[in-house]
């Protein structure tokens, strides 16, 4: 298992207790889905390795866990800070009105004012609570800020993500003044 063919569900915050728990963040919409886990995979240099849940306790984005073979306090203490995923197959299927950060790379981004693409999106940037999308269009990097209540429409099946993109945005890119 790759660190592509995952997502990142969380870190280990610090050590809880005497007997190998720890206390980790979970970083989803809602954290409760994954009281059940069986198994996470820990990143561990570059690599993921699986680790078996003997408990877990899920409360508001706070987990606490047990592994098994971690059953000391140094043990514990050795693994704050390190990532936590799971397989992508974990994610619920989405409608076509929301998306997955990780899905919509490489999708073409359509603006619904003219339908015309305007290019590829390469990446999507967190800025504090702002989304980001990085868009390549004939060379060029664009940027343009995401809010849900733009979206119109995500096109799996086409790699496409409509957007009514604000009047003037990319005329700050587009315009060619010489």
């Amino acid at each position: 298992m790759t660190i592509d063919d995952c997502f990142q569900l969380g870190y280990i915050v610090k050590s809880h207790g005497l007997n190998g728990e720890v206390q980790a963040l979970i970083d989803a919409d809602n954290p409760e889905a994954y009281n059940e886990l069986e198994s996470v995979f820990v990143k561990q240099g570059q690599g993921l390795v699986p680790f078996f849940i003997e408990f877990i306790k899920v409360s508001g984005s706070k987990a606490l866990i047990a592994f098994e073979e971690v059953d000391d306090i140094d043990s514990a203490k050795a693994m704050k800070g390190l990532e936590l995923y799971l397989p992508l197959d974990f994610l619920p299927q989405l409608d076509d009105s929301s998306f997955y950060m990780h899905e919509v790379i490489g999708f073409d981004l359509i603006n619904t004012a003219d339908q015309s693409v305007i290019g590829k999106i390469t990446s999507l940037l967190e800025a504090g609570p702002q989304l980001i999308l990085q868009v390549e269009s004939e060379g060029l990097e664009i940027l343009i800020p995401y809010q849900k209540e733009l979206l119109i429409k995500v096109d799996r099946e086409e790699q496409q993500l409509e957007l009514k993109i604000p009047d003037g945005l990319l005329d700050v890119y587009l315009t060619n003044e010489d």
